[in-house]
């Protein structure tokens, strides 16, 4: 099958979003099969968290060394392979280190694509980087659709993941075997560049605002389900619904976003869609019937879809240290938030409810309102940089 090198970094990504998103639009049912609180769900699911801060911070060596291809295909087909076991285990604490494993490869498949990403964008001239990150949220678009219809179904958790596994499997293997690794740009600023690269005081605020973004998407894609449940007894089409329409308007923010933001400004931009954001959180919150709460998470998808690779963007223009060391350090905060979010808004949940939760992420999005001078006004032309984070 003939496909151009980023067509295939785009099939990556919508397989990746398929595995994980299948998973996650289960997670009420994984609270089920595994008879725990919400607190103690929240504990499990902090496994992810833990394997993508470890492989963000040690596993670039070990990328480099297997190569872009070999290391796609072990993450992208581990990573299926992985969440396909989930329901075979025993209890909470195997979960958690089925999950932590889920989590290495996760980070490692980070690094891996979205380097090679970078150097598809030196050879080509032209960038794809927000489009392969599209193509991410449609896939949790695409999975968040079907997921609602097998739920609603009553099919398995079981049945549901060993499907997501053999089509991942065939279409990754078509993908992966057609793969050439791109050529390697050495850029004299990656030199002995550090693994684990922590934020200046400079970075802070893009760091907030990346934060924001990621505790945000958190919030929507892995608790939506459980909200839509336990506030309004929904049933599974229903509650699946709100995961939909999030991954709906996500997906389509981050693929035609990039004229707007060429146009306005990624400040300007930045500011509605957090403000977007914030309108959604706090329909979600005090939402007294299930279509306002859905038309909330439609706003929080789209609110929080470009805003971090605006931040990551801003991140590569600074001219304080090499903008790889800036990128990976605003990267590793970020993405290990997403992870996060889960089982600490798990905890809030549990205590106060779980519209509460969905409180919690006001605060920072009103930081980072504060925090979005710290983006450009106008983009400016750039060398395609090397992303290290979703």
């Amino acid at each position: 099958m003939f496909l151009a090198p980023q067509h295939r970094t785009y099939l990556a990504f919508f397989l990746i979003a398929i595995s994980t998103g299948a998973f996650l639009a289960r997670i009420p049912d994984l609270q089920v099969m595994l008879n725990v609180n919400k607190a103690e769900l929240g504990l499990t699911l902090i496994g992810l968290a833990a394997g993508a801060l470890v492989s963000l911070t040690f596993s670039s060596p070990v990328v480099m060394r297997l190569g872009a291809r070999l290391t796609l295909m072990i993450t992208l087909l581990g990573t299926a392979a992985l969440l396909s076991l989930v329901p075979f285990m025993p209890d909470a604490p195997s979960v958690f280190c089925l999950l932590f494993l889920v989590g290495l490869l996760g980070g490692a498949f980070e690094i891996n694509l979205n380097v090679e990403i970078g150097r598809i964008e030196t050879q080509a001239g032209f960038g794809i980087m927000n489009r392969a990150h599209g193509f991410w949220s449609v896939g949790f678009f695409v999975t968040a659709i079907s997921a609602s219809v097998i739920r609603h179904a009553g099919i398995s958790l079981q049945t549901h993941l060993h499907l997501v596994l053999a089509l991942v499997f065939v279409l990754g293997v078509v993908n992966v075997a057609g793969m050439k690794n791109a050529a390697i740009v050495k850029a004299p600023e990656t030199e002995n560049a550090p693994h684990f690269a922590l934020p200046t005081l400079g970075l802070l605020p893009l760091c907030l605002i990346g934060i924001a973004a990621f505790l945000v998407e958190g919030a929507g894609i892995d608790w939506s389900a459980i909200y839509m449940r336990d506030v309004f007894n929904s049933e599974p089409f229903i509650g699946g619904t709100g995961l939909t329409l999030f991954a709906f308007f996500m997906a389509v923010a981050r693929l035609f976003v990039d004229p707007v933001v060429d146009r306005h400004g990624a400040r300007a931009v930045a500011v509605v869609l957090l403000a977007t954001a914030a309108l959604g959180i706090t329909m979600v919150w005090l939402a007294p019937h299930p279509y306002v709460a859905l038309a909330g998470f439609a706003l929080m998808g789209g609110g929080c879809s470009a805003v971090y690779p605006m931040a990551v963007t801003a991140a590569a223009q600074r001219t304080d240290r090499p903008s790889v060391i800036n990128v990976a350090a605003l990267a590793q905060v970020s993405v290990v938030v997403f992870f996060l979010a889960p089982p600490l808004l798990g905890l809030v949940a549990e205590h106060w409810g779980i519209r509460n939760a969905y409180l919690v992420c006001l605060p920072l999005i009103i930081g980072s309102l504060l925090a979005s001078p710290a983006l450009a006004t106008r983009r400016r032309e750039l060398q395609p940089i090397q992303q290290l984070g979703e």
